[in-house]
């Protein structure tokens, strides 16, 4: 049973970016991913004098393959808030504070590879971007492979003093399998299935796309090398 202050199952019907922004409780953190309360997704994506770079929290990216080998990419909303219209991996989203199951994952489960609450926020957030249902995402299928801590402002939308960005410590997560997709145009302009080559193509500068930066940085880091024995990695 969920603990006072606890829901049991978080839902979206019916919600805008906005209604979003106040109503999700990110999970703040310091910079050893500590964690140190909740704050709304308002208050933590906020560039300001105050908190130049808006309040450390704890964020997910799963990198979904399909059996051929192929990752499915998201075209972010023209909607979205912070980093709309640019091209990243299969689902960026964070963790909540709130519900239960828990989905805030403590040292233990960091040291020992499990995160299941991360995972059980991949699921969540899958089915309401995607439209994949959670019978089609097993939890034990979803491999965490590292943390990535980064901060970007968003620049391109909102101009060089910009007063949104991101502030993570991102869980990346892969999972491998066969999947149906329905994107929710309130989350996703486009969805795409991409080989290596495909993908080096897209981000190649004289294609014009945009890209999340997260995305960026974990292709530029670890990608490429994970991608090149996926079975090894899985």
């Amino acid at each position: 049973m969920p603990r006072q202050g606890e829901q049991s199952q978080w839902d979206g019907a019916g919600m805008s970016q906005e209604d979003f922004m106040y109503k999700d409780e990110c999970i703040t953190l310091d910079k050893e991913d500590n964690v140190t309360g909740h704050a709304n997704k308002y208050v933590t994506h906020q560039f300001n004098t105050k908190q130049p770079r808006g309040i450390l929290h704890r964020a997910f990216s799963v990198f979904l393959f399909d059996e051929q080998g192929r990752l499915l990419l998201q075209q972010r909303a023209s909607t979205k808030i912070t980093f709309p219209n640019v091209w990243t991996n299969t689902c960026c989203s964070h963790p909540l504070h709130g519900y239960s199951p828990t989905e805030v994952d403590t040292p233990e489960d960091v040291a020992n590879g499990t995160t299941p609450g991360v995972k059980r926020a991949a699921v969540r957030k899958l089915k309401h971007e995607l439209g994949i249902e959670a019978d089609q995402l097993p939890v034990d299928k979803f491999k965490f492979l590292t943390r990535l801590h980064y901060w970007a402002a968003d620049t391109v939308t909102h101009g060089p003093s910009a007063e949104w960005g991101e502030h993570e410590i991102d869980y990346v997560l892969f999972f491998q399998g066969k999947v149906d997709t329905v994107g929710n145009p309130e989350e996703v302009d486009d969805l795409k299935y991409v080989t290596k080559d495909e993908l080096k193509a897209m981000m190649d500068p004289s294609s014009g796309l945009l890209w999340s930066p997260w995305f960026r940085v974990i292709c530029d880091t670890w990608l490429w090398g994970w991608w090149a024995d996926l079975e090894e990695t899985l």
